[in-house]
C-alpha cells in the first residue's frame, strides 16, 4: 500500500508492480483511495462483470411485488385546475 506522496514520487514503480500482476493500493489521508492496475487486469474485470449482471428488463421483472402488480391499490388522483 502507497500514500499518495509516495506514489507519486515513484510512480514507474507503482506502475512496474501493476503490471508484474500486483495491483497496487494508494491512500489518501490514511484512507484507501484507488487501485492501480493493468489493463488487462480490468479488462478481466470488466468482462466478469459484463457475464454475471442480467439485463434490465431482468432487473425489473425480478422486483419484489411484481407478480402482484394486479392487486395493487391505486389512489384515485384528479388533475388540478390550470388556468392560462
Amino acid at each position: 500500500m502507497w500514500t499518495l506522496q509516495d506514489a507519486k514520487n515513484k510512480f514507474s514503480a507503482v506502475v512496474d508492480a501493476a503490471l508484474a500482476g500486483t495491483p497496487q493500493e494508494v491512500t489518501r489521508r490514511g484512507k484507501p483511495a484507488v487501485v492501480v492496475l493493468s489493463t488487462s487486469q480490468y479488462r478481466c474485470l470488466l468482462a466478469d462483470a459484463k457475464r454475471s449482471r442480467g439485463s434490465f428488463v431482468d432487473h425489473l421483472l425480478a422486483f419484489p411485488g411484481m407478480d402482484r402488480y394486479d392487486e395493487t391499490e391505486r389512489a384515485e388522483v384528479a388533475p388540478r385546475p390550470v388556468e392560462f
